[in-house]
């Protein structure tokens, strides 16, 4: 179970906010609770990605300083992968 917020909404936003949700078959908790989730994870994965091409852009730089293990503590897969696209 979440925990529950609190928001303030203009009238207008939150009876347009409650018609969207209606036509979406969900409740309005359900559709502003999707609403945030959608944008969290999409900052996440864009964040993610930005990461991986960095780390793939500079692989030589970090092996040069930190030696051959260029991805600590990560399973050989996932750095075999890292390494892979960023080529």
């Amino acid at each position: 179970m979440g925990k529950q917020t609190n928001i303030r909404l203009e009238e207008d936003v939150k009876a347009a906010a409650e018609d969207r949700a209606r036509r979406r078959g969900l409740s309005f908790q359900g559709y502003v609770a999707d609403l945030i989730e959608a944008d969290v994870n999409q900052s996440r994965a864009a964040f993610m990605a930005g990461a991986a091409a960095f780390l793939a852009a500079y692989t030589d730089e970090f092996e040069a300083e930190v030696g051959e293990d260029r991805y600590p503590g990560l399973p050989d897969k996932v750095a075999e992968t890292a390494t892979r696209d960023a080529a």
